[in-house]
C-alpha cells in the first residue's frame, strides 16, 4: 500500500512532536514535515505536496482557518484535518465549509487520530482509483468514519449533526438549552439532535433534579 504523506502544523514543539508520533505509528501514514506558524504551513504544502495536513488553529502569526482558506483559495485540494483545541461553533463551521475532511479535538487519544486517519486513507484510495467509483468507494469518501453515510431521520442534517457532536468531543456536559447556544439553534432542534445520538448511544442523557420545576436533562459524549 501506498504510503501517505503528512505535514504536521502546530506551534507546540511537544505537541507537534507527540502528533507526529502518532501519525507514524499508523500503518500506511509517513510525517514528511512539521511547521509552527501559518506562513511556514503554506511554504511546506507548496514545498513538500503533502497528501495530508495536520493543522491547528491557534497559531501565532494566522489562524489555521485562514491557512484553510487560502489553501483552498489557490485551488489547492491537500486533505486537511483539523487538530485544535478550539471547538467554537464558527470555527467549526468554517472547518466544515474550507472542506476540512475531519476536526478532532484535543487532547485526544491515538486512537482518536488513528481511526480518522484510517478513514482518511480509504476516502483517498477511492478517489485515487482508476476509471469509475462504485457506490461503495464513494461512499468511503463521503463517510466521516467509514462504513458509509450516517442516514439521518427526516428534519436532520449532516452539517448541525456534526457541529452537535463538536460540541460534545471534549467530554463537556450540555442541556439542550446550552447546546443551542453554541451551535447557534433552536433548543428544540438541539434536542432533536441529541435524543438522535441517545437513542444510537452515541451520547449518554441522564436527569439533572434540583431546584423548582422539572429536572433538567442533560447529554455528555458516551
Amino acid at each position: 500500500m501506498e504510503e501517505l504523506t503528512v505535514l504536521v502544523v502546530d506551534d507546540d514543539f511537544m505537541v507537534a512532536s507527540i502528533h507526529s508520533r502518532f501519525v507514524e505509528r499508523v500503518d500506511g501514514f509517513r510525517v514528511v514535515g512539521v511547521a509552527a506558524t501559518a506562513a511556514a504551513a503554506l511554504a511546506e504544502v507548496e514545498r513538500l505536496r503533502p497528501d495530508l495536513v495536520l493543522l491547528d488553529v491557534h497559531l501565532p502569526d494566522a489562524d489555521g482557518i485562514e491557512v484553510l482558506r487560502q489553501l483552498r483559495g489557490s485551488g489547492n485540494d491537500v486533505g486537511v484535518m483539523m487538530v485544535t483545541a478550539a471547538r467554537e461553533a464558527d470555527t467549526v463551521r468554517a472547518a466544515v465549509a474550507g472542506g476540512a475532511a475531519h476536526y478532532l479535538v484535543k487532547p485526544f487519544e491515538f486512537e482518536d487520530l488513528r481511526s480518522r486517519l484510517d478513514a482518511f486513507g480509504r476516502a483517498h484510495r477511492a478517489l485515487a482509483s482508476v476509471g469509475g467509483a462504485d457506490q461503495a468507494e464513494i461512499d468511503a469518501v463521503f463517510a466521516p468514519l467509514g462504513g458509509g453515510r450516517e442516514v439521518l431521520p427526516k428534519g436532520l442534517s449532516q452539517e448541525t449533526a456534526d457541529l452537535v457532536l463538536a460540541a460534545l468531543a471534549d467530554g463537556t456536559e450540555l442541556s439542550a438549552a446550552e447546546c443551542a447556544e453554541v451551535v447557534g439553534i433552536s433548543r428544540v432542534s438541539a434536542r432533536r439532535y441529541l435524543e438522535h445520538y441517545a437513542g444510537l448511544g452515541t451520547v449518554k442523557a441522564r436527569l439533572q433534579y434540583g431546584g423548582a420545576g422539572r429536572p433538567e436533562r442533560r447529554y455528555r459524549p458516551a
